[in-house]
């Protein structure tokens, strides 16, 4: 594996990128990526339903640190799954306060992803984060490590820490990024990190990834590749149209007469100044064609970022009868995915497909009463006594003022981090028996459905990714090997 690889998966929502789906993609020659978001949270709750053919546990017997397996499969396996009605034990949640039983369910769990998403192959693996996510990123990178990842991508912020953070692990030393606190006053530094010897008694030296940071614009590039303790290792480069989470646009912020943002020539990215970087870049949102690979590589880039081609597919992880609802309304051209400049907490705006039945949809987020029980896009601020509290504008009304918060930042807003769990089939059961909904997220260039050479209800992740390397236009529309049918 000594060039980069032409096709990069999505890292996408909360385990629709699962393992299952980056092995297939790496085994195909791709880079197959995990996502990184609440995995903790999957593990314990993948467990709670049974761990199905004992990958999990298999996982958490290669974990260096057996101790912690053994006292996490204590803690959450239920080899009969949950009863009906039950609901899912809850995980320690994200803070500045050291917390090891948190530390070994994150690090444990990144590991167990990777390490399944790399079993069996030497194909390219690498894990996706959010750096709006900053609590979880020492504990969930060093996981990740430790399993061999080949790559970690970030988005949804500046991760101009991750290099470093990278390059400590690597070496055996603890590691550490800043944390964004509302309401410090100038000059005062928040921080979290993970010492390994501190928590496992142990730091090995470790292999480091490549570092690819996930930006909007060449502006950001360059800024990140100015100074060698941010540069990347190279860039994805995505466009509004992309799923999941997009940077607002640049200057004045408008909304069209949907209430979608307005985007302008200031967002799209200079390819040739790009290029002057000199770091290798791939091309994102609505690349999910041969003929889009082709000129994206004429441009400069190594390759291109699809996602929704691969969310779509058999080998994801969005729960089947989710996923066949989404391919039947985008059959039929009744399927709208919206940028909605207000439905995550985080204040980017982020595409939700209005999929009857679920929180994207009206009728479903007006009767489901507002919880905040997961708490991974929860914002740290400072309080009026100079602690550090948490907030979120999904989480219930009242309290989210009493915090601090604006009222008027609240309105609208969908709870992300339930919507994407219950999306792969974790959904929370409350006391009350209320099962939290789904909420989908895909990019808003579906032409890609159209065109593709195979059954649209029933393709592969190999299908997917010999599709978009075929050299020549009937390439495309050969049939896959049969092994490639295995699931």
């Amino acid at each position: 594996m000594t060039a980069d690889p032409p096709i990069i998966q999505g890292g996408m929502g909360v385990g629709v990128s699962n393992w299952r789906l980056a092995g297939a993609v790496a085994r195909a020659g791709g880079l197959g990526v995990v996502s990184g978001t609440a995995l903790d949270a999957v593990l314990a709750r993948r467990l709670q339903t049974g761990d199905r053919g004992g990958h999990l546990r298999e996982a958490l017997g290669a974990f260096p640190f057996p101790d912690v397996a053994e006292r996490i499969i204590e803690r959450y396996l239920r080899v009969d799954g949950p009863g009906a009605g039950q609901s899912f034990r809850p995980v320690p949640r994200l803070g500045l306060r050291p917390n090891r039983t948190r530390d070994e369910l994150l690090v444990a769990a990144n590991f167990a992803e990777v390490f399944l998403a790399k079993r069996g192959h030497d194909g390219w693996v690498g894990v996706n984060y959010l750096e709006k996510i900053q609590l979880a990123t020492p504990a969930a990178v060093y996981g990740a490590m430790l399993a061999g990842v080949d790559y970690v991508l970030m988005g949804a912020g500046v991760p101009a820490g991750i290099p470093q953070l990278l390059g400590s692990f690597a070496a055996g030393r603890p590691g550490e990024i800043d944390v964004n606190v509302v309401g410090a006053p100038v000059g005062a530094a928040f921080s979290v990190r993970l010492d390994p010897r501190e928590v496992f008694g142990a730091a090995p030296i470790l292999r480091r990834p490549r570092f690819l940071a996930i930006v909007s614009s060449h502006v950001l590039a360059a800024y990140l590749a100015r100074d060698e303790l941010t540069r990347p290792d190279g860039f994805v480069i995505e466009t509004p149209v992309a799923g999941g989470h997009s940077a607002r646009p640049r200057g004045l912020a408008q909304l069209d007469k949907t209430g979608q943002p307005v985007y302008g020539p200031r967002d799209e990215p200079d390819l040739a100044k790009l290029r002057q970087i000199g770091l290798p870049f791939w091309l994102a949102g609505g690349h999910a064609s041969p003929d889009e690979l082709r000129a994206a590589q004429a441009a400069g880039a190594v390759g291109v970022q699809v996602g929704s081609v691969f969310a779509l597919c058999r080998d994801s992880g969005i729960a089947p009868p989710v996923r066949r609802a989404v391919l039947a309304e985008a059959r039929a051209g009744q399927l709208v995915v919206r940028n909605d400049p207000a439905a995550s907490p985080t204040g980017f705006p982020f595409k939700v497909a209005e999929l009857a039945g679920t929180i994207a949809t009206e009728p479903v987020y007006s009767a489901r009463q507002r919880s905040c029980d997961l708490g991974y896009l929860r914002t740290p601020y400072l309080t009026p006594q100079e602690k550090v509290g948490y907030r979120c504008p999904s989480e219930p009304v009242d309290a989210y003022v009493a915090k601090g918060g604006a009222r008027e930042e609240t309105v609208e807003r969908r709870c992300i981090c339930n919507g994407l769990t219950a999306t792969v089939g974790l959904a929370q059961t409350r006391p009350d028996g209320y099962l939290e909904p789904a909420l989908v997220t895909l990019g808003q260039d579906l032409n890609f459905l159209r065109a593709l050479p195979f059954d649209h209800d029933d393709y592969t992740a190999g299908d997917v990714v010999r599709y978009l390397t075929a050299k020549q236009a009937h390439d495309a529309t050969l049939d896959p090997p049969e092994d490639s049918r295995a699931h």
